[in-house]
């Protein structure tokens, strides 16, 4: 069920998720104004603050006349302006602003795109993202991105994805699986299909700062799966002694195992390979369960979910799980559990959208300022390279065509004076030399320092690159 279909249900009262996405603010923001009084809200038997949708729909601003326009996440490419038209740009369709169903569906229509070696797509499990040589793209059609996407254009992609590398634009700050899994992207594109230059210099100046920002932290950073095991801590506590199912053998469900092994929790693992299960549970000091949860599942104090699927749980299974009183967090996307649990789990819910919500830990004074200025720095040594790119076929055009012209001089000079020593010949030459180096000095210099691209364009254009 997805959250919609779930606030729909509870009609008035949102949860702090619902009401962040419906205003478009941050947890830390709404917790704020409810303190101040600014928005109506009540706090649940559990714990867990609800607020007014009367009251975040009055935060809004009043319609305008402008109001049905497209906003600038999901408006086209500019209209002429005589300024240069992005070389990138970048989709950005990430959990805090577009749900994971929608997610999914521009994940979908991106895998049926034809091959083109100027995009290359990051699908993680928050976040969708579309990046694009448009120089490059030719007439390939683009899918219509869903509704709170972003559009990022020029030096904003780079310093988007070195801040996603960087684990700055993650729910963990600072995790290592979003590393891990744009290393996995890049090889799996470069693998299927050639990619375009530009595009894979900006994935690997991304990992480069990655890497290097994961070596300043001395002890290993959190993951999403300890992230997972905390909201559970949250309502069912310490799981110390206590039982948790890890729905799921892959990477994430690994982490989750291990996260939960590490606090001293019993750990009983599913999935549907039952080799891939039974090894992570050997690992662990954990037990198997069979996956579909035939027959009355142990009672856990909580379960987390990592499918690349749905967890096909029903009958007496799902009955026991609902009324056991475990906290059930879903990291896959689109969620696993099936629709008719999670309205019987109701707020013991957690799907990854959540999860994506949560502030984070804060970074050790300097550090946050520290990763600030390497994503600044990475950005802008991309461009550097990405400008003398351009530049440098302009820069050359220029001087060919002076030397050309230079020789066609001299070849005219030296038929008027058949008589010239060789030495004679020698000077005028170096002097033609000299001359054109420093008439060419001034407008080399100016292509250099281009930071627009006008200057290269018009070079371009004037001398036939």
């Amino acid at each position: 069920m997805t959250s919609t279909t779930r606030t729909s249900a509870r009609g008035e009262w949102l949860t702090l998720q619902e009401a962040c996405s419906l205003v478009g603010v941050s947890p830390a923001t709404l917790r704020r104004w409810a303190k101040n009084g600014n928005v109506r809200t009540f706090t649940t038997p559990g714990g867990h603050r609800r607020f007014a949708r009367s009251a975040m729909l009055a935060l809004l601003p009043a319609p305008t006349a402008t109001s049905g326009a497209a906003s600038p996440a999901m408006a086209g490419p500019p209209a002429e302006t005589g300024a240069p038209p992005p070389s990138l740009v970048a989709l950005v369709a990430q959990a805090r602003r577009v749900p994971s169903a929608a997610r999914e569906a521009f994940a979908n229509e991106l895998a049926a795109l034809e091959r083109s070696e100027a995009t290359i797509v990051v699908h993680t499990c928050h976040r969708v993202e579309l990046y694009v040589a448009l120089d490059r793209l030719g007439e390939l059609p683009l899918p219509k991105p869903p509704p709170g996407t972003q559009r990022l254009e020029g030096i904003e992609v780079a310093r988007h994805l070195v801040s996603v590398a960087c684990g700055l634009d993650s729910a963990v700050l600072c995790e290592n699986q979003i590393l891990h899994q744009l290393r996995e992207t890049l090889s799996g594109r470069r693998a299927e299909h050639p990619l375009d230059p530009i595009l894979d210099r900006l994935f690997q100046v991304a990992l480069h700062a990655g890497r290097r920002a994961r070596s300043w932290f001395g002890n290993s950073p959190r993951s999403l799966a300890d992230l997972a095991l905390e909201r559970i801590q949250e309502r069912a506590g310490a799981p110390e002694g206590r039982r948790i199912l890890i729905v799921g053998a892959g990477v994430i469900g690994r982490l989750a195992a291990l996260a939960a092994e590490r606090q001293g929790a019993e750990v009983i693992v599913t999935s549907r390979t039952s080799e891939r299960a039974g090894a992570l549970a050997r690992e662990v000091h954990g037990r198997v369960i069979p996956f579909g949860g035939e027959g009355v599942l142990p009672r856990v104090a909580g379960a987390i979910v990592a499918l690349g699927g749905s967890w096909p749980l029903a009958g007496e299974g799902a009955r026991g799980l609902a009324e056991s009183g475990a906290i059930v967090v879903d990291m896959s996307s689109p969620a696993a559990v099936p629709e008719a649990l999670q309205a019987a789990l109701g707020d013991r819910f957690v799907s990854t959208d959540d999860l994506a919500w949560e502030e984070g830990a804060e970074l050790e004074d300097g550090l946050r300022g520290q990763l600030e200025q390497l994503v600044a720095e990475s950005a802008d040594s991309f461009f550097r390279w990405l400008r003398s790119r351009n530049i440098v076929p302009a820069i050359q055009a220029i001087g060919e065509a002076a030397d050309e012209q230079r020789r066609g001089e001299l070849e005219w000079l030296f038929r008027r004076l058949p008589g010239l020593a060789e030495n004679e010949r020698s000077l005028i030459e170096q002097m033609s030399h000299r001359l054109v180096a420093d008439i060419l000095h001034a407008p080399r210099s100016a292509l250099n320092s281009d930071g627009s691209g006008q200057l290269a364009q018009a070079a371009r254009e004037l001398f036939g690159t």
